[in-house]
């Protein structure tokens, strides 16, 4: 009798409650992409306003980024014990509050403050979506179709932000783009209790706070690390950092092998799906990452077109990976996901290779390839998360919805300081100022192209074109270099992957044991 209750509810299939549940999740999913990319056009509205150093800035971009990445993996564990829907709306509640103090903060060092509180606040809201969406579709087939629509929306947000900050800063004013955030937590907050269900781990024990430590100190610094190497390269505080870190690390886990009720149960990456599922959306991350930050500087500094435009440009790239998203999980019904996976990163591969041979000139281009980069990406954040979090049981789905953004935030941070710093060094070593320019200004000739597009009136037009051209061939090189990765990603999709089965073979096989 026990058996056929749980062959009921692992094929129960989701109805309309839960689909229009998975549509509450979209929201705060789309405004944490949007978060992501919002403030890189407010940003000069922001610094007129607030007038910060050049630390400030870089703090006020990198605070969320740095503990949203560092708080993932406690709050997916926190949701498994306190319940996945009540984190979400406490969740919720911090972030549009936080967001209203950020949207009329006096001054830099308290903007500052709420950018980090912010990334704390995001923290619960990722593996909380993600691990409900778990929960809500036990059909194997449907919950990989939710995924799919799950990780479009964050994509769709981070597509839309430099859209929805310029409108914003023109109409209203630069914090305006942080009140975003209210009205979707109050559709989020008076809709979920009627369309979302509460899940938690009975089982589970309290929160071990020695080991929320030392993720925390696992974490921190190998992201700051990352970052602090794309602005200096490897120096003595990037190989302390990452030092601190990897020990941290090594203690973290051992510590997690000996509790009753670890933080993270790091017997999951013993089932092979959930750790080359993993690997795979991290060398997909980084390649992706690394690309975004490149093509969008490529088309506002090189095309010349303003953030909104550059982000209406984004348009077909969000289609498309919108297009895999959905798509691959339905092909996954009849053919091995590994294969699905693999056959999109090689579409990815064409991107990057349309990238790899782009000139000056090729807006269009340069957007097919990033288009066809985009496939990929869809396929691996549907199949790729599916894997992860079905790896993992029930009650410990939040702990792997959390690994499954941990990876991926570390593979966006990483692409970005690798590649990003490929360019530079390109662009450094291929610039090269004419002999009657004074030293300031072939200081900013060779440092970057935005140095050297401030002094375009200073120099010949020849020399800003000759800066773009050195800019784009780093992009090109960069492209290749990633497409590279990526290709030793579709190769471990193809060998590493190939064992598991066509989405709800398995259910198929219990309905009819014929």
């Amino acid at each position: 009798m026990e058996e056929d209750v749980m062959s009921e509810v692992a094929t129960r299939r989701a109805g309309a409650r839960e689909w229009a549940g998975l549509g509450l999740l979209a929201l705060p999913t789309v405004l944490l992409g949007l978060d992501v990319t919002v403030l890189y056009l407010v940003l000069p509205s922001m610094a007129a306003a607030l007038d910060p150093s050049a630390t400030q800035t870089l703090w006020i971009m990198d605070a969320y980024g740095f503990l949203i990445a560092g708080f993932l993996i406690t709050m997916g564990t926190l949701g498994d014990r306190i319940g996945r829907r009540r984190l979400l709306l406490i969740g919720m509640t911090a972030f549009a509050a936080v967001s209203v103090f950020a949207a009329v903060a006096p001054s830099a060092e308290l903007l500052i403050g709420a950018r980090a509180l912010l990334g704390i606040a995001g923290a619960t809201l990722m593996p909380s979506t993600l691990s409900l969406i778990s929960n809500m579709f036990p059909d194997v087939r449907q919950r990989a179709v939710a995924i799919g629509v799950w990780a479009t929306m964050f994509a769709l947000g981070m597509a839309a932000g430099p859209v929805v900050g310029g409108a914003l800063v023109d109409t209203f004013w630069w914090g305006a783009a942080f009140l975003l955030a209210v009205p979707i937590a109050m559709v989020v907050l008076v809709g979920a209790r009627s369309l979302l269900p509460e899940h938690a781990d009975p089982q589970a024990g309290r929160l071990d706070l020695v080991s929320v430590a030392l993720s925390l100190a696992a974490i921190l610094p190998g992201i700051y690390a990352v970052k602090h190497l794309a602005s200096y390269g490897m120096d003595a505080g990037t190989a302390i950092l990452l030092i601190v870190g990897a020990a941290a690390g090594v203690v973290f886990v051992r510590r997690q092998r000996r509790l009753v009720s670890p933080l993270l149960d790091v017997t999951l990456f013993a089932d092979r799906a959930f750790s080359m599922a993993l690997a795979v959306l991290l060398i997909g991350l980084v390649g992706v990452g690394g690309t975004m930050y490149l093509v969008t500087q490529y088309l506002q500094l090189v095309e010349g077109l303003t953030p909104f435009t550059a982000g209406l440009w984004m348009g077909p790239p969000a289609l498309a990976m919108f297009a895999a998203a959905i798509g691959a999980p339905l092909i996954a019904r009849r053919a091995r996901p590994g294969l699905v996976m693999a056959v999109m990163l090689g579409l990815s591969v064409i991107g990057y290779a349309l990238l790899a041979g782009a000139g000056t000139g090729d807006a269009v281009i340069v957007v097919a390839g990033f288009a066809f980069v985009y496939l990929g990406l869809g396929a691996i954040a549907a199949l790729g998360t599916d894997m992860v979090v079905g790896a993992a049981p029930a009650a410990k789905s939040g702990s792997a919805a959390a690994m499954s953004e941990t990876v991926q935030e570390l593979g966006i941070a990483v692409g970005v300081a690798l590649l990003g710093s490929l360019s530079t060094a390109l662009y450094a070593a291929g610039m090269h100022a004419p002999a009657d320019t004074s030293p300031e200004v072939a200081d900013r000739l060779t440092g970057s192209l935005p140095g050297a597009l401030s002094v375009a009136d200073q120099v010949p037009a020849e020399v800003i074109e000759a800066a773009q051209e050195t800019f784009t061939t780093g992009v090109n090189i960069a492209s290749a270099v990633a497409g590279v990765a990526i290709v030793a990603a579709t190769v471990l999709c193809l060998v590493a992957l190939r064992h598991v089965r066509p989405l709800g073979a398995d259910q198929d096989v219990e309905a009819d044991p014929r």
